[in-house]
């Protein structure tokens, strides 16, 4: 039975990763309709998208193949992801994820698609995962991240490494310089930004607005 999937596998890589993408895609939709949807959580939501969008804009590198290093866009969806859990995030990446495609489409491939915008955007969801550790929630929100550039470089884009290089070693390179990058820099700016306070406030305005705060805030910022 192994050898079958490996067989198969080997044989057509592309339609593998276009299941399991869309079986993700299919996980957060099952996921999304938990969450109950307000007035206030929708503009949290929209303010989000909009600040990434416009955060994205300012790019220090930008890549040939497509993806860049930004000055923190990612720094919004998680402060979402981290107030009101990983369903939320996950929807604001999705819904970034669009914006971001008909911004700067770059198609080679259905799945390359689906791997190189919704897939990694909702990984930023992963940033409310665990509430009391910030700082492993956002490296396993990039992670997941890489994870998905990382299937996209070496599926699709193998044909773009230089000739004798591996297209493992070529995707790790370029797409592991791309996420360290955006990594650090998010990183540099939740590390002087009052993240607690700014979450505080988020709360205090959710609870003047009656939102159920917990069952999407992070444990680490409920009021004790």
């Amino acid at each position: 039975m192994s050898d079958k999937l490996a067989n198969a596998f080997a044989a057509s890589p592309t339609a593998f990763f276009a299941l399991v993408g869309v079986l993700a895609l299919i996980l957060f939709a099952l996921y999304t309709r938990r969450i109950r949807f307000t007035t206030h959580l929708t503009v949290q939501v929209a303010l989000a998208v909009a600040m990434t969008t416009l955060l994205n804009f300012v790019r220090i590198y930008h890549f040939p193949q497509g993806g860049s290093v930004t000055s923190g866009a990612m720094v919004p969806l998680i402060l979402l992801a981290m107030r009101y859990g990983v369903g939320v995030g996950m929807l604001g990446g999705f819904l970034y994820s669009l914006i971001n495609f008909f911004q700067d489409p770059f198609v080679l491939h259905p799945v390359q698609v689906l791997f190189d915008y919704p897939l990694p955007m909702m990984a930023m969801g992963l940033a409310g995962l665990f509430g009391s550790r910030m700082w492993l929630s956002v490296t396993l929100a990039f992670g997941g991240r890489f994870l998905c550039h990382f299937i996209s470089g070496l599926v699709f884009f193998a044909s773009f490494a230089p000739e004798g290089t591996s297209p493992i070693l070529y995707s790790l390179t370029v797409n592991g310089s791309m996420m360290l990058g955006e990594w650090l820099i998010c990183c540099l700016i939740l590390k002087f930004l009052p993240v607690q306070r700014l979450l505080s406030f988020a709360m205090r305005e959710d609870n003047s607005s009656n939102f159920p705060h917990q069952k999407y805030c992070s444990p680490k910022y409920h009021k004790r």
